[in-house]
């Protein structure tokens, strides 16, 4: 019996080799930033979540190394238990403050914090609604909780509206709309303000994932929401990306809200709080971006975005529409996209393909992140690198 089981797990290696779903993991030798050690060589990296270029920023990482040095490698607890360091508390009211919100509570993971927020919150009585390209932390966090479940289709208002009639119907006593802020895979950005005039409408509440908007989008960076000029009920957030790229989630909300998940939320009972450095560094990111300077890091991320996104479209290749930094190339075919990336790097380009699971089946893709660390000669060597192998492997025309 234990022979068939590893035979299997062989097997269904074998297969998603096939067809040409290996994810490889290629092994960076030296700090993250636009252009990164890969294989003994310097590469530009254009697939990080460094959108401010912060995650090898000195300060960043100085401040980290502080932090350490004051409290130590961690707390070898989780926080109810003697777990909390003055540094969380500090983290904590340098989130909300940033964010516009009354507290925080810290998760070891932004899937975590998608994990834990639903379960303590909402039960049978009560209805969720998610937007079908939620990402997969949400799915999780909601098949965790007991109340009742609708989905509506991505960005469409229409189908919203209809699922929020039909969760009023269903006797719902406190719905809760959940969305991405901006979806990983395509760089969409949710549509908050006809989703806040729905809510109001059928008297919900919002839940917005904004991993992929703090630190860059809206007024001081401060999200999807501020972006599009509306208030929400909670957000869920990284420090993983713009606001120093090391790790740990958060949930920001009203105080009440944070009491109670402090005493209920599963991820954040059973886990050890966030490192010392983690938090050091990620407070120095937060300084830096609801400053002056972040004024001008999100300038520069933006214009490099609008110049990469026109010449990759001079040159024929096929990019989801929109305005966020995250631009996908589209191959549709799995191997395609494998191919295309290993040509990539060959010519200097740090990009990975990305394939089912990860997106549906036939939606291969590179997905392409800009960084304001980039400067505009990297981005046209870029599109020059994505030409030569878009020609060779057939993508664009010769």
């Amino acid at each position: 019996m234990t022979h068939d089981f590893y035979a299997r797990v062989r097997q269904t290696l074998e297969d998603i080799d096939a067809q040409g779903l290996t994810k490889p993991e290629r092994v960076i030798d030296s700090r993250q930033g636009p252009v990164i050690q890969v294989g003994g060589r310097d590469v530009l990296n254009f697939c990080a979540n460094n959108y401010l270029g912060l995650a090898g920023d000195e300060r960043v990482t100085q401040a980290g190394i502080a932090a350490q040095d004051r409290w130590g490698a961690g707390t070898a607890s989780v926080r109810f238990i003697c777990g909390t360091l003055g540094i969380h508390k500090q983290l904590e009211r340098a989130i909300a403050d940033y964010l516009g919100f009354e507290d925080t509570i810290l998760f070891a993971a932004a899937f975590d914090a998608n994990g834990g927020i639903f379960e303590p919150l909402f039960t049978d009585e009560d209805a969720i609604v998610s937007d079908s390209l939620n990402h997969a932390s949400i799915i999780d966090g909601v098949r965790l909780c007991k109340a009742k479940r609708y989905r509506f289709a991505n960005s469409d208002m229409d189908d919203l509206e209809t699922q929020l009639k039909q969760a009023r119907a269903d006797g719902a006593r406190t719905i809760i709309i959940a969305t991405d802020g901006a979806f990983s895979m395509d760089g969409y950005i949710a549509k908050l303000k006809d989703i806040r005039a729905l809510a109001d409408k059928y008297d919900a509440l919002i839940m917005v994932d904004d991993c992929h908007a703090t630190g860059f989008l809206g007024p001081k960076g401060r999200g999807s929401y501020a972006h599009c000029g509306v208030g929400v009920d909670f957000v869920t957030g990284t420090f993983g990306k713009a606001l120093g790229g090391a790790m740990g989630g958060f949930i920001c909300a009203k105080s009440e809200v944070v009491a109670l998940l402090k005493q209920r939320a599963r991820p954040y009972l059973f886990s050890n709080a966030l490192s010392p450095a983690v938090c050091g560094s990620s407070m120095e990111a937060i300084r830096i971006a609801g400053g002056a300077e972040g004024d001008q890091l999100r300038d520069q991320l933006f214009a490099n975005a609008r110049r990469y996104r026109a010449a990759m479209t001079e040159a024929g290749f096929d990019l989801l529409p929109g305005e966020h930094p995250i631009i996908p190339v589209m191959l549709g075919d799995a191997k395609l996209a494998q191919d295309m990336a290993a040509r990539m790097l060959e010519l200097g380009v740090y990009v990975i393909g990305f394939s089912f699971p990860v997106v549906p089946r036939g939606q291969a893709r590179i997905r392409t992140q800009m960084s304001a660390a980039h400067t505009f000669d990297q981005i046209d060597q870029t599109v020059d690198a994505f030409k030569t192998a878009g020609k060779e492997l057939g993508v664009i025309a010769s």
